[in-house]
């Protein structure tokens, strides 16, 4: 009983307390609103294609409890900004309440539709404003977005059923379904410029028998999970050229993702790869930079090919998530390239093949994440789904006038399943090389280095003296050890670095001539 009576007179001093309070009151606003910023800069976008979100906080800094009548945008319903205030999506909005000393977040979206509205320019500001309450009280906050014209290229989506489209591609001379979303490009896109960026959705294929040429200045990019795919029997050209600003990247060929707010920059596996299937021929990258993606360059079969299925000159590739460059078997020629900061390998010449590899700085300073392998990964053997391995021969990895670097220890791994029915041929010469085995780990002859037809004139475990090789910058400085090692045999062949200086006097090591910070 007296648990009961303690009960009620509990619910009624609760009921009793509740009936003294007063609801909110709200007074209209001042016009004394505050702002985390007066301008909203949403960075840059592609026309048709969304932003990030961005935000800007309200405070209320008075005493009193307030209602903001309007928050809306200037440009209304028209407008190709979004806004979410306090949870509620819309472009207008009445009697927004705000406690005092109390603060809300608006959030920002814009995107730009050329549907609606046509571009005037190939670049231009598309700004808006957030306007808060009217009259003597009026506050505004400026929108301002960079929008970009660009070239669009994407799979057909059937309309009934929603099926996109997928690549029909030529194995062996027999066109085979695939289920890789993306078409082949027409023969009116056979030509990237320089005029307006590119941006690719799916795969875009060079179809066979033809040739993609892509010219100086071009900017490729490249939705999730998308790429470039070169087909049986044709050929990719890119063709950058050396800036004349070494500062500058306005002649070289850049392919990346298709987000390009800062947040982005760096970011590894936005897109998926440049493919280069079996069968195509004559590729050639030069001036080139890939980032970004899930494999930089796939370079597929054709080993014994008359001209390397692949030839990479002066080129850079950085923040892939798996490999740099990947070969399969395959053939591949490359001058003044560099690679840095790869999830996996940054080179990975497996599977045997021939891999012709001078004056290039092959590095990996990914510290993202556990890597399996060291910066250079070389192997004879692929192992299936059923853990059978296929071998085949290595029949050259030479590589010259190199420096073979990263964040690990050893940064080389030679793995060879001995067959006497294939051949296995490599050689380092004049290389500066990161390995350490302090375990003895590495028995294999292969780690032999005082055997001279696998290493001559190394140089062990050395600083490279990289610039700022957690930003990409490989520039070697004047405390280098690769500074004058080089072979002249190999600097004749490459007689000028990746930016363009001589290097016959006096070869250093690496895609770089020795600078002075």
């Amino acid at each position: 009983m007296k648990r009961t009576l303690y009960f009620i007179c509990c619910i009624g001093l609760i009921l009793s307390s509740l009936s003294c309070r007063k609801d909110f009151e709200f007074e209209a606003s001042t016009g004394s609103l505050g702002f985390s910023k007066d301008t909203v800069y949403l960075d840059t976008i592609f026309a048709n294609i969304g932003s990030s979100t961005y935000n800007l906080k309200v405070y209320n800094n008075s005493n009193e409890d307030i209602s903001i009548p309007n928050v809306e945008l200037q440009n209304g319903e028209n407008s190709g900004y979004r806004l979410n205030v306090d949870g509620q999506a819309g472009k207008s909005f009445t009697d927004v309440q705000l406690l005092a000393k109390d603060s809300l977040f608006i959030f920002i979206e814009t995107t730009y539709n050329t549907n609606t509205t046509p571009l005037s320019d190939t670049e231009f500001l598309y700004t808006d404003k957030i306007l808060f309450d009217s009259g003597g009280n009026l506050q505004e906050v400026d929108l301002v977005t960079l929008v970009k014209d660009a070239n669009f290229i994407y799979p057909n989506r059937d309309n009934t059923t929603g099926i996109i489209e997928t690549l029909t591609l030529t194995i062996d001379g027999v066109p085979t379904e695939s289920e890789i979303l993306g078409r082949e490009l027409l023969p009116d896109e056979l030509t990237f410029t320089n005029e307006k960026p590119y941006v690719v959705y799916g795969y875009a294929a060079v179809p066979t028998g033809e040739t993609l040429t892509i010219n100086p200045g071009a900017r490729i990019h490249f939705h999730a999970n998308s790429g470039l795919l070169v087909s049986e029997g044709a050929t990719l050209n890119v063709n950058g050229a050396l800036s004349t600003d070494p500062e500058l990247l306005e002649n070289e060929v850049i392919f990346e993702g298709d987000r390009l707010e800062p947040l982005y920059s760096d970011v590894p596996g936005q897109w998926g790869t440049i493919w280069l299937f079996e069968g195509s021929q004559n590729n050639t990258i030069n001036h080139a930079t890939i980032k970004n993606a899930t494999v930089g360059v796939l370079s597929d079969g054709d080993a014994n090919a008359v001209t390397d299925k692949l030839t990479i000159t002066n080129s850079q590739i950085y923040n892939i998530s798996t490999f740099g460059i990947l070969g399969r078997n395959t053939s591949i020629r490359a001058e003044n390239i560099v690679l840095n900061n790869a999830g996996q390998a940054s080179f990975g010449a497996t599977l045997g093949g021939k891999y012709n590899v001078t004056h290039s700085t092959i590095a990996n300073y990914w510290n993202s994440s556990f890597r399996q392998f060291p910066a250079l990964l070389i192997n004879n053997f692929v192992v299936d789904a059923e853990n059978t391995a296929f071998v085949s021969d290595l029949t050259e990895a030479n590589f010259s006038n190199c420096i073979i670097y990263g964040n690990d220890n050893p940064e080389l791994l030679i793995d060879e399943i001995e067959d006497t029915s294939v051949v296995f041929n490599f050689k380092f010469t004049n290389c500066l090389l990161r390995f350490q085995d302090n375990n003895n780990f590495f028995s294999s002859s292969n780690y032999d280095f005082d055997d001279a037809t696998h290493y001559e004139n190394m140089i062990f475990n050395e600083d490279p003296d990289f610039r700022d090789a957690s930003e990409n910058d490989l520039l070697i400085g004047d405390n280098s050890a690769a500074n004058g090692q080089g072979n002249a045999t190999f600097s004749s062949q490459v007689p000028n670095d990746i930016l363009g200086v001589s290097r016959t006097a006096s070869p250093d090591l690496g895609a770089y001539q020795h600078v002075t910070f």
